[in-house]
């Protein structure tokens, strides 16, 4: 809103010959409803808008190492280095063990992880079927999930890295076993024996 303030300077003497002066006009702004409308924009754009959420991923780590030996029956072996490769071996870590080397692609490791997991694959598959026919809960549905993940049958794998592998092949390593629906998964440093056979790895006749 504007305000025309209007200062009357005319003499107050009069007679014929009075002299009429010219009126001086200031103009003041009120700027109170452009703050209003400034604080009303703010405040709704504040209350409408839909702040990022952090993405996160579920990682399972290894337990702490007891004296107490393990044997690794049904899981597989993935290792990482670089120019994206991708070398595997099924079970124990033994003498004479060899790698298979394999990609990416879904002919490649997710291929490999669904024969692998076919066991908890199969049963997961069966659940959701039955589940849309049942309007079961999915809470229940996520409970059965991860009973048939972690059955004894159901493959676990082993993420290895070494230095020169790259943090989004892991990522995508990840990505595959939530694609596979591999239940029991973990991180662990590369043996000695691995980073060798990588490093002197010949395709097997």
């Amino acid at each position: 809103m504007s305000d025309v303030q209007t200062n009357d300077q005319d003499s107050g003497k009069g007679g014929k010959h009075k002299k009429v002066r010219s009126k001086k006009q200031s103009t003041h702004i009120d700027m109170t409803p452009m703050v209003d409308l400034a604080f009303l924009l703010l405040t709704f754009f504040i209350m409408t808008t839909t702040f990022g959420k952090p993405k996160t991923m579920e990682i399972n780590m290894p337990i702490k190492e007891t004296n107490e030996p393990t044997e690794v029956t049904n899981a597989i072996t993935v290792l990482l280095t670089d120019s994206n490769k991708v070398y595997w071996y099924f079970g124990a870590l033994k003498p004479e063990t060899f790698l298979t080397l394999t990609d990416y692609s879904n002919d490649g490791l997710r291929k490999l992880l669904l024969e692998k997991n076919n066991y908890a694959v199969e049963i997961i598959k069966d659940l959701r079927s039955k589940a849309l026919t049942s309007n079961m809960p999915d809470s229940t549905l996520k409970r059965l999930e991860n009973e048939a993940k972690g059955n004894k049958k159901a493959i676990m794998v082993l993420v290895k890295a070494d230095d020169k592998a790259k943090y989004k092949n892991v990522i995508d390593v990840l990505d595959e076993l939530n694609i596979t629906m591999v239940g029991k998964y973990a991180i662990v440093d590369l043996a000695q024996q691995e980073f060798d056979l990588m490093n002197n790895y010949k395709p097997q006749p």
